[in-house]
C-alpha cells in the first residue's frame, strides 16, 4: 500500500484525467493511504493474541486473507484507473461487471476475516484491561464502518428507472456522484455521503488505541491516569462516544444530508452526544475508591 500510494501520487501529478468529478488517481491514493493505517493496526492487534494458543495461528491466517483480499481489491481499482473507467458500481461491459463482482467478493471475504479477528480478540486474555477493551471495541466499530460499504451498492431511484443501467450504486445519497465536493476527501457538499461514516468507523481501529497510548504517556504526570481503572473508564467512554458519533454520521448520510449542513435533529443529536460524553468523562476521572485485596486479585486474574 505504501508503494501504491507513491505510484498514485505520481499519477496525480502527471495524469490530468478526471473521473466522476475528481482526478482519476484520487481513489487509489486515498485507499492506499487509508489501508496503510488499517493494516498496520490490524497486524498489531493480531500480535496481541497469545502466541502459544491456537487463536494466534487462526488470527495469522485471517490476517493473511485480509492482506490478499486487499491486494486483489487495489489491483483491480488500479487496473480500472489505467483503463480510464470506474471500478465501483460499474456494469457497463461484461469485463467491468466481472471486475466489480470480484471486488465485491474480495471485500465480503475481507469483512468475514476481520470478524474472525474481532471474535478472537474478544476471547483473548490481554493483561491490561484498558488495552483489551480498546482493541475489542475499536475492532467492532471498524467492522460496522466497513459494513456501511455494503449500503453503497444499492441502486438509486434514478438508476432503477433505467433498464440495465451501466452504473448501479452510489457513494452519495440524494444527489449524483461527481457533484460539488470537499477538497482532498471528495465527500459531497450538497447531499449525504456514505463514505463519511465508512471512513470514520473503519478508523476507530487507529483512533481508540491511539487515545489509550496518549493516556498511558500522560500517566506519569497525572496521578489519576496512572490508575488502570480510570484509563479503562475513559476508554469505554471514548468507545461509546465514538460509536454514537458513527451512528449519527450514518443516519445523517442516509437522510441525504451533507456533513456541514446538519438539520435541527442532527444538531440536537450531536449536542446530546457531546453532553453525555462530557459527563461520562468527568465521572470517569473520579478518583476510584481503594479496591479490596480480593477484588484486586480477581482483576489481575481476569
Amino acid at each position: 500500500m505504501v508503494a501504491l500510494a507513491l505510484v498514485s501520487a505520481v499519477g496525480l501529478a502527471v495524469d490530468d484525467r478526471i473521473l466522476v468529478g475528481v482526478p482519476i488517481w484520487t481513489k487509489p491514493f486515498k485507499f492506499s493511504v487509508s489501508l496503510v493505517a488499517y493494516t498496520l493496526s490490524l497486524a498489531w492487534m493480531i500480535s496481541l493474541l497469545p502466541t502459544t494458543h491456537r487463536a494466534h495461528r487462526v488470527g495469522w491466517w485471517a490476517g493473511t486473507v485480509v492482506a490478499v483480499s486487499l491486494t486483489v481489491e487495489m489491483v483491480l481499482i488500479t487496473l480500472q484507473v489505467v483503463r480510464g473507467t470506474q471500478s465501483h458500481f460499474n456494469h457497463a461491459t461484461p469485463f467491468d461487471n466481472a471486475v466489480f463482482q470480484i471486488m465485491g467478493a474480495s471485500i465480503a471475504i475481507l469483512w468475514l476475516s476481520a470478524l474472525v479477528i474481532a471474535v478472537l480478540l474478544l476471547r483473548a486474555r490481554i493483561l491490561d484491561r484498558a488495552t483489551a477493551w480498546a482493541v475489542r471495541l475499536s475492532s467492532l466499530i471498524a467492522l460496522a464502518g466497513a459494513a456501511v460499504g455494503f449500503l453503497m451498492v444499492r441502486p438509486t431511484p434514478e438508476q432503477l428507472a433505467v433498464d440495465e443501467a451501466p452504473i448501479t450504486g452510489s457513494h452519495s445519497v440524494g444527489v449524483p456522484d461527481g457533484g460539488p465536493s470537499m477538497p482532498l476527501t471528495g465527500w459531497s457538499t450538497t447531499g449525504g455521503d456514505l463514505r463519511i461514516p465508512h471512513f470514520f468507523g473503519m478508523h476507530a481501529l487507529q483512533l481508540l488505541p491511539l487515545l489509550l497510548l496518549v493516556l498511558a504517556a500522560l500517566a506519569p504526570r497525572f496521578a489519576r491516569l496512572a490508575d488502570e481503572r480510570v484509563r479503562l473508564r475513559l476508554t469505554l467512554t471514548a468507545a461509546g462516544t465514538y460509536a454514537a458519533t458513527f451512528a449519527l454520521l450514518t443516519w445523517q448520510a442516509l437522510r441525504g444530508q451533507a456533513l456541514f449542513s446538519p438539520d435541527a435533529a442532527t444538531l440536537a443529536s450531536a449536542g446530546a452526544i457531546v453532553l453525555l460524553g462530557g459527563a461520562a468523562t468527568a465521572l470517569s476521572l473520579r478518583t476510584p475508591a481503594p479496591a479490596p485485596a480480593a477484588s484486586l486479585a480477581e482483576e489481575v486474574s481476569a
